[in-house]
């Protein structure tokens, strides 16, 4: 006979702390839940303390050892679904820029296909070492005092990490999608000087069979406004890079409305990128020699 114990109390009450109760009502331990259903002691903690993305096919198999209901199977499990689609702040434990590097390199690493929109700044994949020690530098001076590393080591570590992450864009069987405006080129984020090398890199990429870069033209009339960057991992998991942590959400609306929003920037990219990218080279040049 199904437990009434483990129905919800609480409307705010999560999916974890339900099946925690309904284990404590079935007298089981979570190693003795864990052998009941297959999985690992560690995984049914985590699912029950609220630790990472709640996988609703877990929630049911649980409630279903633990004798729950057909109703509440189906609620636990819709609960689980609708946790997924939240966008969720990930703060790594480690504030330094290396770690952080780390660990947007395991998440890249886990994509077979990865989509990425930039209005600001030169996604980081493509960028060279000159410009990723412009965009890190700064955040660096936001960090906390190390008593390790200065903060010149600590940036040059994290410019190390960047670039070592895009060895997987030479891998074939993958697939990168990027798509960025204009205004990226005009934004002075990175030394005059090293805009050139820059740009040559984007055209070396862009050439690549597995790569597909965009440009939205400036002066572009918009579908949907820019408001942000992101990152479209495999269709299943978004992430946005806010100043000080990262948001993402596994759920599948959150992941459909993201690549629609992409699809709709990719319609709004110029015919010939080359052209583009060639023009903006030709005006970098042109100022230098202006400055000498």
């Amino acid at each position: 006979m199904a437990s009434t114990a483990g129905a919800p109390r609480d409307p705010d009450e999560t999916v974890g702390s339900v099946l925690a109760r309904m284990r404590r009502a079935r007298n089981l331990t979570g190693g003795q839940l864990a052998k009941l259903v297959g999985m690992s002691q560690p995984k049914i903690s985590r699912l029950e303390n609220g630790v990472g993305h709640v996988d609703p096919d877990d929630v049911a198999a649980i409630a279903r050892a633990l004798g729950a209901s057909g109703d509440q199977i189906d609620h636990l499990v819709a609960q689980a679904e609708l946790s997924h689609n939240r966008m969720t702040d990930w703060r790594p434990s480690s504030t330094s820029l290396a770690h952080r590097q780390r660990l947007v390199g395991a998440i890249e690493a886990d994509a077979q296909t990865l989509r990425i929109f930039q209005p600001v700044a030169i996604p980081g994949l493509l960028q060279t070492s000159e410009y990723a020690r412009a965009i890190l530098t700064p955040f660096q001076d936001l960090m906390p005092a190390s008593a390790t590393d200065s903060p010149a080591t600590a940036v040059a570590e994290a410019v190390s990490l960047r670039i070592k992450r895009q060895e997987q864009l030479v891998d074939p069987t993958r697939r990168f999608h990027f798509i960025m405006t204009e205004s990226v080129l005009s934004n002075e984020i990175c030394a005059l000087e090293h805009m050139p090398a820059q740009i040559r890199r984007l055209v070396d990429v862009a050439r690549q069979d597995n790569v597909t870069l965009g440009v939205i033209p400036a002066r572009s009339e918009w579908t949907i406004p820019p408001l942000h960057g992101f990152v479209l991992a495999d269709e299943s998991r978004v992430e946005i890079d806010l100043i000080n942590t990262v948001i993402s959400s596994e759920g599948k609306a959150d992941a459909a409305f993201y690549r629609h929003v992409f699809d709709a920037y990719a319609k709004q990219t110029v015919k010939d990128v080359f052209e583009l990218l060639e023009r903006h080279r030709r005006r970098f040049l042109g100022k230098l020699q202006d400055q000498r």
